[in-house]
């Protein structure tokens, strides 16, 4: 196992789920998509069975809610490098 374990986000599907994932990634959070098997061998993206976990370590997990909870509320702001 790799630790990552606490899902913060389930998606309705892989693209969202990808979306998610690089949203965290690039916040420097490791994360993980679970549940994609479905979707993968069958196509599957409607309801319950389109669902697609976000997974993180326990570490990172209320990190990774604050961001998901921010980006959500349209509060999320990228840092541009350039603070003065």
């Amino acid at each position: 196992m790799n630790g990552l374990t606490c899902c913060v986000f389930v998606a309705n599907g892989e693209i969202l789920a990808q979306e998610i994932c690089a949203f965290l990634r690039a916040s420097g959070i490791d994360a993980m998509i679970r549940g994609e098997t479905l979707i993968k061998t069958h196509g599957i993206t409607l309801g319950a069975l389109g669902a697609v976990g976000i997974c993180v370590s326990p570490a990172d997990e209320d990190r990774a809610r604050e961001l998901l909870k921010s980006g959500e509320a349209g509060e999320f702001r990228l840092d541009d490098g350039n603070a003065e």
